[in-house]
This record gives C-alpha cells, sequence and structure tokens, in this order.
C-alpha cells in the first residue's frame, strides 16, 4: 500500500512562493522609488499616463458635476426669489415712512421758524392749526381750529413762518375765519424794505397776484424788492415780511404804476400759523376830533385873540 502524499500535484504548482514573490516586487519597487526620486526617470511615463487618461477622468466626473450644478442653480434661483420678495415687502413698508420723512423734516423747520417768530411777541401770539378753506371760490379765506374761547380777536394779523398770511375777519367760539392777503378785499400798508417808500398791497382774488395800488411811476422800487408791513395801520406789528416785486408796468399815460407781487408766506400751503393779539401792534389811531369839538376849539382861539 502506498503512503499517502502531502505534497500539491503538479497541477498546482505556480512558481516561486509568496513570499519570495513579495520580496522581490517589494525590492523592485523600492528600487523604482529611488530611481525616481533620484534621476526623474519616470516623470515623462507619468505626464504621458495623465495625458491618456484625463479624457477618461473628465467623462467620469461630468455626471457628477452636472447633477451639482443643476442642484445649486436652483437652490440659488429659490434663495434669490425668496430675497427678492422679502426686500419688496420691506419696501413696501418703508415707502410711506420715507415719502413723510421729508414732509415730517420741512414741518419741523417751519415750526421751529414760528417758535422764533412767537418767541419775538411773547404772550401775544397764538398758534393755530388750519382746519379748511372757505367754500367760496371768489374768496381767499379759511379757518383755523381757535376762536373767542382762546382769546382770539377780529382784526388780528395772522403770520407763518415766512410772512404775513392775512387778517382775522371773524371769530366763533372755536374757530376763526382770517382773509388771506390775496383776498380782493384786503389791503396792507406796507414800505420797500430797500428804499423805504410806503405803499398799500391790494389782494385780486382768485387767480391773480396782489399788487401795489396808487404808486407814482417815479416812486423807489424795482423788481426783486421786498416788502415788508409799515405798521402805520395798527393792525400789523412793523416790518413782517409780505410780498416780493414780480413786474413793474410805469405807464407814462397813467397816474399810478402797475406794480404786480408775489406772497412771500404760503398762502395757500401753511398748515400751521401765528395769530398776532392787538397789542403786539402799535397803538391805535387816535379819533378825529368831531365839527362841534373843532367849532368851540375855534372860539376860544377867537376869544384868545
Amino acid at each position: 500500500m502506498r503512503p499517502l502524499s502531502v505534497e500539491p500535484p503538479a497541477f498546482f504548482h505556480r512558481g516561486p512562493s509568496p513570499l519570495a514573490r513579495l520580496t522581490f516586487f517589494g525590492l523592485v519597487s523600492i528600487a523604482l522609488l529611488f530611481a525616481d526620486t533620484r534621476y526623474r526617470y519616470l516623470e515623462n511615463l507619468r505626464h504621458l499616463a495623465g495625458t491618456v487618461l484625463y479624457p477618461v477622468q473628465r467623462a467620469v466626473e461630468m455626471p457628477f458635476e452636472a447633477v451639482g450644478f443643476v442642484g445649486r442653480y436652483f437652490g440659488d434661483k429659490a434663495r434669490l426669489a425668496d430675497e427678492n420678495a422679502a426686500l419688496k415687502q420691506a419696501l413696501i413698508a418703508q415707502s410711506p415712512a420715507a415719502h413723510a420723512f421729508g414732509q415730517i423734516q420741512a414741518e419741523n423747520g417751519r415750526l421751529k421758524t414760528l417758535l422764533d417768530v412767537s418767541s419775538r411777541y411773547s404772550h401775544a401770539a397764538t398758534a393755530v392749526e388750519v382746519l379748511y378753506t372757505g367754500r367760496d371760490p371768489f374768496t381767499q379765506k379759511l379757518f383755523v381750529n381757535k376762536g373767542a374761547q382762546h382769546g382770539l380777536a377780529p382784526g388780528e394779523a395772522v403770520v407763518d413762518d415766512q410772512g404775513v398770511v392775512g387778517q382775522v375777519t371773524r371769530v366763533f367760539p372755536y374757530m376763526a375765519e382770517v382773509t388771506l392777503v390775496t383776498d380782493k378785499d384786503q389791503a396792507v400798508p406796507v414800505k420797500v424794505e430797500r428804499s423805504g417808500v410806503r405803499s398799500v398791497l391790494f389782494g385780486n382774488g382768485t387767480g391773480r397776484p396782489p399788487e401795489l395800488r396808487f404808486t407814482a411811476p417815479s416812486a423807489d422800487v424795482r423788481v426783486g424788492d421786498r416788502l415788508v408791513t409799515s405798521g402805520i395801520d395798527g393792525t400789523y406789528p412793523a416790518n413782517l415780511p409780505v410780498a416780493e416785486v414780480i413786474d413793474i408796468e410805469r405807464d407814462t399815460g397813467q397816474m399810478f404804476a402797475r406794480i404786480a407781487l408775489r406772497p412771500l408766506a404760503g398762502v395757500d400751503r401753511s398748515q400751521f400759523l401765528l395769530v398776532l393779539s392787538l397789542t403786539a401792534a402799535p397803538p391805535p389811531r387816535p379819533e378825529e376830533p368831531s365839527d362841534n369839538d373843532a367849532g368851540k376849539r375855534s372860539g376860544k382861539a377867537r376869544v384868545r385873540r
């Protein structure tokens, strides 16, 4: 009987042992690494391999890059749409405030100027707010929110931060009527600030500028001159700005010149005004003597003679 052999059949013999092959290839790898590091023998081989394999590498990467690009595109588009909607909502919410800011700032400036005017007439100025304008389109009147209960009286001057607006003509318990300087029945004694020439400003009604009347053609008045109250009527305090000269017609065939004016005050736009009491104006004009008093005085004069 033959003993069993532990040797593998000749069919399964495949050359050197695994350990020998590991040692061989390890030594070859170390030699190649040394040669490449020292002498750069494999540099061209690597460049050639990279050039040949680059199209394959790009072909493998392109599907993943395309998927990432599409995902980023739609993600950025959705994010930008959300930001745009949020910015539109913020703009809509802030636009009324931004629009009103300029108006509020301008109104604050006018109120500060009114406070300065009021300080010049301490205890003689009453701040009022315009309620509405008159219904008659042929008159220039408005109504304010204070009246007799607040000490207002007919004849008092009404001004804003730029100058004279008009005059109180009627007083009710809780409101008052103001006739503007542009009304056809309104007259304001004025003088030219530059030259001191005195005259009277008359309103011309709706749509027509006020004018100076009864002014000689030779009077020292020029376009651009500023007119202020003369203070000789006992109603308006002196030196309040009233109007500016915008046009002069000196026709030698007429007795008086035609002088057109532009009101300085906001007669059609001011919301807050000041009413100057009669104590701020000069003392009233003394009454003219009657005929009897004049006869008595003339008789006394004859007796003395």
